[in-house]
């Protein structure tokens, strides 16, 4: 079976800064579990950050968190560790969460914690896509699968 590395937030994990998930009844889990070897990850957490933790934002080639702490370094080796899994295992496809500073696809907060998202991607969407991982969103999902 295929494996994809999916946000550890999107599976039910309590990663998130704020020590939650961001698990909701998505009608297309159990048909990605039908189909996928589904392959938890929080480039964050691996990144050395801690549950709970300070929210951060991208801004440009850096992170903050909301005290102004620069946080980049955590960022890249969570990227890093998150490219290594899926070379490791052969992973060609990661489904990951939208707007995080890791992990956002299409949109990320805009470095300013007033909660305005703007075009842009995460540093380990950054870092997969640029390696020929494909990465979609949690809200490509249902396209993705139908797919296959």
């Amino acid at each position: 079976m295929e494996k994809i590395l999916i946000s550890a937030c999107l599976v039910g994990d309590n990663t998130k800064y704020d020590g939650s998930n961001n698990l909701k009844k998505n009608p297309y889990m159990d048909a990605l579990l039908e189909k996928y070897e589904l392959v938890p990850f929080c480039p964050e957490v691996s990144g050395g950050l801690s549950i709970p933790r300070k929210p951060s934002e991208r801004k440009g080639d850096q992170v903050y968190n909301n005290e102004g702490k620069n946080v980049t370094t955590n960022f890249l080796l969570g990227a890093e560790r998150a490219l290594d899994l899926c070379l490791y295992l052969g992973i060609r496809v990661a489904i990951l969460k939208e707007t995080s500073p890791s992990c956002g696809v299409h949109e990320i907060y805009n470095g300013q914690f007033k909660n305005i998202k703007i075009k842009g991607v995460g540093f380990t969407t950054e870092l997969l896509k640029r390696k020929g991982i494909r990465v979609i969103s949690e809200d490509e999902i249902e396209a993705f699968l139908q797919e296959k």
